[in-house]
């Protein structure tokens, strides 16, 4: 496992690419753990539960490729 580099301290791991750059953690503060997804870029913040994550993980591939499409909702106006 590598740790380090990739951990910014206050922000947590960080997942990234040529084309993104998030930091994950997990978040106690609700009824149940999420995981806290941050875009570095913009800020915004994302938390997914269980089942969120588990729907993402039986995604058929095709709807995958749908969301990974900045032009569908990233870059509207």
């Amino acid at each position: 496992m590598r740790t380090g580099r990739f951990v910014v301290p206050g922000v947590g791991p960080v997942v990234e690419s040529e084309f993104a750059s998030v930091s994950v953690d997990l978040d106690h503060e609700g009824n149940s753990v999420r995981l806290r997804i941050e875009d570095l870029r913009t800020g915004r913040v994302r938390h997914l539960d269980a089942l969120e994550l588990e729907a993402v993980v039986w995604l058929p591939e095709g709807h995958l490729t749908q969301l990974l499409d900045p032009s569908s909702d990233r870059w509207r106006g």
